[in-house]
């Protein structure tokens, strides 16, 4: 093997950048964090090539069907980084993954995340990491590995990001699709917790335009613009769950309100030939919302093609079902309210239909919000 030539200088990994024992201090620091989120189909600890998953519980499963995702949270982290907060941006991308899996009926099992930084710090490694394991925890969902990557030289010391991928199970004679929905069902709505990881391109040029700081206090939220913006995403998975328990076959479809707004991701879940108008003046969105569109100008349809403006999930039930969904929420302490019905036919100009590539059902948003 060569030696250095004599009076070079010796580079070695860590004066390239990637320091080993600062990613090691990073492991310790999050181990009790992962653990929370472990029950005894996880198998090994943590520092294995492969997190190790018991799946032999799925031979009581008549018809199996895994489902997966996998996301990130977009420039939310933006808003993290530059408060210096990182313990809830982990809760957003737990959200953005395992509620797009839930929607189909599927439990998710297990996840894992991906953390690529410009320089590792432990500390804020274990804080991002025990925003992940919080959210696993709040979906049932194990977290059985990760990987965190340092990149020198194409990362700035603070610059990070993060992804994850989860999967889950669910009967096939159970899975939730646009086949089960039927013109007569009602649309259900489930609140929001704020903005969640969605459209903060369009918010961080609105506050850019205004001039506003993160810092800057606003009295109708009760708090700094920037704490309003780390609001967690809520999770959704274990009501979800609870709903398809309770309801059965009378739960039909649900979709989750991420990137595109309300009307567009309901209109994937509904079959083509139906239409759902929702009836905006049914709730109020937070004040976050209104507060966007006048500071920055933002047309309603931009805004609602955008943020999901109060509304994180939609459920779509059988006529007869939708009280006990709505007792049911009522009794979880999470605001629902019927949005509208599905009908037969296309609905009037001004849906949306066809979004994502999916040839479904048609949906449109009436009426002024409540004020």
């Amino acid at each position: 093997m060569a030696s250095a030539e004599p009076g070079s200088t010796a580079l070695t990994y860590a004066s390239a950048g990637v320091d080993t024992e600062a990613g090691d201090r990073a492991v310790e620091l999050m181990k009790a964090s992962v653990r929370r989120t472990h029950g005894p189909e996880v198998l090994g600890g943590i520092g294995g090539f492969a997190g190790m998953y018991d799946a032999s519980f799925l031979t009581k499963y008549r018809h199996p069907l895994l489902a997966t995702s996998t996301d990130g949270v977009g420039t939310k982290i933006g808003i993290a980084r530059a408060l210096d907060i990182h313990d809830t941006i982990g809760i957003d991308l737990v959200g953005m993954v395992v509620d797009d899996i839930v929607v189909s009926g599927a439990r998710p099992l297990f996840m894992t995340d991906y953390i690529a930084v410009g320089k590792v710090v432990p500390e804020r490694i274990a804080a991002i990491v025990s925003g992940i394991a919080k959210g696993c925890e709040l979906a049932g969902t194990a977290l059985v590995g990760g990987e965190t990557a340092e990149h020198p030289g194409l990362m700035a010391p603070d610059e990070y990001d993060v992804a994850g991928a989860a999967t889950g199970v669910v009967e096939a004679d159970e899975l939730l699709s646009p086949e089960r929905v039927q013109p007569g069902d009602v649309v259900i709505a489930l609140a929001s917790s704020g903005l969640h990881s969605n459209g903060y391109s369009l918010v961080r040029g609105v506050l850019k335009q205004a001039g506003w700081s993160l810092e800057r206090e606003v009295p109708e939220l009760g708090r700094t613009i920037g704490e309003e913006l780390l609001v967690p995403t809520r999770i959704y998975t274990a009501d979800v769950l609870a709903a398809a328990e309770a309801l059965g076959r009378e739960l039909h479809a649900v979709s989750h309100v991420t990137g595109g707004g309300l009307a567009a991701n309901l209109a994937r879940v509904l079959p083509a030939g139906t239409s759902a108008d929702l009836d905006r003046s049914t709730w109020t969105p937070q004040p976050i919302f209104d507060l966007l569109m006048k500071l920055g100008s933002v047309p309603l349809l931009d805004a609602e093609g955008t943020f999901n403006l109060g509304v994180g999930m939609v459920l779509v039930v059988d006529q007869a079902a939708a009280e006990r969904a709505l007792a049911l929420f009522s009794d979880r302490n999470l605001p629902a309210w019927v949005l509208g019905q599905v009908s037969a036919g296309s609905a009037a100009e001004g849906a949306v239909q066809g979004t994502k590539g999916v040839d479904g059902g048609s949906v449109r948003l009436v009426g002024e919000y409540r004020a």
